[in-house]
């Protein structure tokens, strides 16, 4: 198995960076091929522009969308985009490690979503997406670290609920859409706040979900088959 990892968090010693030392070691033992993205430390460019193409199919108006298909199809993409890419396209499974910030996940990670998840090979708005996008077949989990707890979140709780909720745009609106199949994230809760031996505890937690990672559950989402008379008026208009 390969697996492709992106670490979002700009101190190295961080729990949310232990989070991620424990993806690796797992895997590893697992036997899988582990390649990773360290977006802070690699200084990676989180704002896209005309700049991501060498080689452009309309010079004078930038359509970033479009230009990512040309640039695919052309070997056109700047070097860290394409590098990038090509892991992610070559990966069985994709992880995610980061805090959650403001409701969302770090700027320099969606900056890598932006540049990244290329409009042609990943997804496209032509019936390319949720079940038919171009990552069908692949996996991606999610381990991530926030300050608030457990018991605020949920149907009604005091923030909702977190991966429907709060996270829907990360897990629906971006693994889901890409048609990645998203295994429930491992949460670790009030990290900033509760004792080194509670961490450690949690770390042990994450290490016995990714010990069980095939049999965990995953996300639902729609499937285009099931809204197949609603496209069909929309070609139409």
């Amino acid at each position: 198995m390969r697996v492709h990892l992106v670490h979002a968090h700009p101190e190295p010693n961080s729990f949310v960076s232990a989070m991620r030392d424990v993806v690796i070691d797992e895997l590893k033992a697992a036997g899988a091929i582990v390649t990773v993205c360290d977006l802070y430390q690699d200084r990676f460019n989180p704002v896209l522009s005309g700049n991501d193409f060498t080689s452009r199919s309309r010079p004078d108006y930038l359509v970033y969308t479009l230009e990512q298909r040309h640039g695919y199809t052309t070997s056109t993409l700047a070097s860290d985009v394409a590098c990038e890419a090509e892991n992610v396209l070559t990966a069985d499974l994709i992880v995610f490690t980061f805090p959650i910030f403001w409701f969302s996940v770090p700027a320099i990670l969606k900056g890598w979503i932006d540049r990244v998840l290329l409009c042609g090979p990943m997804h496209s708005g032509n019936r390319g997406f949720y079940d038919l996008g171009g990552l069908r077949g692949k996996r991606t989990f999610t381990a991530m670290a926030l300050g608030g707890r457990r018991n605020m979140f949920g149907p009604d709780a005091l923030h909702g609920e977190l991966e429907t909720g709060m996270m829907r745009h990360f897990f629906q609106g971006t693994l889901g859409y890409v048609g990645l199949t998203v295994h429930q994230p491992f949460v670790a809760y009030h990290v900033p706040y509760i004792t080194d031996h509670e961490r450690q505890a949690q770390l042990q937690d994450l290490r016995v979900c990714l010990r069980d990672l095939d049999r965990q559950p995953t996300l639902k989402f729609p499937e285009l088959g099931d809204f197949g008379d609603v496209l069909k008026r929309d070609r139409a208009r």
